[in-house]
């Protein structure tokens, strides 16, 4: 199977969320479908919502970033 840079996205996408200093975005998901890429889970503040889309949206390649992220208050 070839990876497209859209795949490889996706990877990214994880990756990144995976090794954030930011405990909490470690638990985010990461789904993808057509050129989306969404995000979903629940941190504390919306600072660390706007960090999650921000680092996925730097290796998002072309893809729509659609943040789903839910904050506790």
């Amino acid at each position: 199977m070839i990876k497209t840079a859209q795949h490889d996205a996706m990877d990214a996408a994880v990756a990144v969320l995976a090794n954030n200093s930011v405990r909490e975005l470690r638990t985010l998901r990461v789904d993808r479908s057509a050129n989306i890429l969404q995000l979903s889970g629940r941190v504390r503040s919306f600072y660390h919502k706007q960090l999650a889309q921000e680092a996925v949206r730097a290796v998002a390649a072309g893809l729509t970033v659609v943040n789903r992220v839910d904050v506790a208050t």
